[in-house]
């Protein structure tokens, strides 16, 4: 799978990393610890070497999962994490200050148990602070020693532009899948040209593409996904009806939902990587074997005709969390 490596910071890694999100929050009910821990060590073992974090998941739990789960195997892996979004009782909103940003930045690495973190990123856009003010601070941080580099999340096309003039830009993680295609308003053409990753989260539709969820009540009253209009009563039954044409098509062509799914985001562009997240051991194995799977530019076609920004029913963000997106967004 050597071949299949692409570039990400001053790395190379296998385009299919690990979102590792679910274990601690949003989607479901996280395991039990041990299986979290085992979840994460048969990862290394299969051979994924990206691991993706933020100071927010769980608040702070995700990270300090990782740091007793996997430190001991700190060299196998590159390890990003995040900052930026503010939780903290009446304290919400963004704060990309760089004060807030060095602050967060050693809080993560004491969780995290590690002296180096490979990629941080700002996890939204800040307006009330200049861009050349926050890179700065992701700079001394690299000339510290503390980062590898540094990267955004969900920014547009302009200000990504502005903050890489500034400092050169490691990555881009922003949603993209087939029912998800703010990308291409922009920010996909942006990091092609000025050679920096994009890192694409919920690549399997938050699980909308993963072959299994077909009711969203059977999710847990906790889910995230229970406020997302894509998964509400009106639009769900509209996009169930493309998801199973989508699921028939993988059958045909012997694949798996999710298999197709991060096969067509990983076609996108040599430098798209994916970080699919799950609960599931065998969810985990099977998106890492989307790496070796090459299914024709015909049936990548099909895939990218039934599900994209015009079928799909809904917003992929309610309004309240739409309004923390910088990237650019479909009328």
């Amino acid at each position: 799978m050597e071949l299949m490596q692409r570039i990400l910071g001053d790395r190379k890694v296998q385009p299919i990393g690990l979102g590792c999100m679910n274990l601690s929050w949003a989607y479901g009910d996280p395991p039990p610890h041990e299986e979290k821990i085992r979840l994460l060590n048969e990862a290394l073992d299969l051979g994924y070497d990206h691991l993706d974090t933020a100071n927010i998941y769980g608040f702070g739990k995700n990270e300090e999962l990782l740091g007793e789960a996997v430190m001991h195997r700190r060299g196998e892996f590159f390890l990003a994490s995040k900052t930026g979004i503010i939780v903290d009782g009446p304290r919400r909103g963004i704060d990309c200050s760089p004060d807030a940003i060095s602050e967060s930045l050693d809080a993560s690495l004491t969780r995290l148990k590690t002296e180096h973190i490979d990629l941080f990123y700002m996890h939204r856009f800040d307006p009330k602070v200049p861009i050349a003010d926050s890179v700065g601070a992701m700079a001394r941080a690299i000339e510290a020693g503390k980062i590898g580099g540094y990267g955004v999340s969900e920014w547009s096309a302009a200000h990504i532009r502005e903050a890489h003039a500034a400092h050169p830009m490691a990555a881009v993680q922003t949603e993209f899948s087939l029912w998800t295609r703010n990308v291409e308003l922009g920010v996909l053409e942006t990091t092609r040209e000025l050679g920096i990753a994009l890192v694409a989260f919920s690549p399997v539709a938050r699980g909308a593409l993963g072959g299994e969820l077909k009711d969203p009540q059977s999710l847990g009253e906790k889910d995230l996904r229970r406020s997302h209009p894509r998964f509400d009563d009106k639009n769900w039954p509209r996009n169930l009806a493309l998801i199973e044409q989508f699921d028939a098509l993988a059958a045909e062509n012997g694949l798996e939902p999710a298999e197709l799914a991060l096969a067509w985001v990983l076609a996108q562009g040599d430098h798209v990587h994916a970080i699919p997240g799950t609960t599931s051991l065998d969810h985990m194995r099977e998106n890492f074997a989307a790496i070796s799977v090459e299914p024709s530019a015909e049936l990548l076609d099909q895939a990218g005709a039934i599900i994209n920004q015009q079928t799909v029913s809904g917003h992929r963000y309610p309004d309240v969390m739409r309004n923390t997106i910088d990237t650019e967004d479909f009328v």
